[in-house]
């Protein structure tokens, strides 16, 4: 799935049909990923991370961020095309 997501999120979400652009807006990381990226997050705030684990959390932390970003460029263009109500 995340070859599929890279792959829409990579056109220009204005030329994607609502179908796809309604599953970005649902979009979430991966639950493995997830739980990865929470008990990294935890153990990095004890200060208990090594340095492979501290490249990984900032490698997951980035996978994050662009999602986040896909999913606010998603819910944008819903918005526009009256799929979604916009947020007040």
């Amino acid at each position: 799935m995340a070859e599929i997501v890279s792959a829409i999120t990579e056109l220009p979400m204005e030329s994607l049909p609502d179908d796809q652009v309604l599953a970005l807006c649902d979009m979430q990381m991966e639950s493995q990923q997830q739980e990865v990226f929470s008990e990294l997050l935890a153990r990095h705030q004890e200060g208990q991370l090594n340095d492979v684990e501290v490249r990984q959390l900032d490698e997951l932390m980035q996978v994050y961020r662009r999602g986040l970003v896909s999913k606010a460029r998603a819910l944008k263009v819903a918005v526009e095309r009256g799929l979604k109500p916009a947020l007040n």
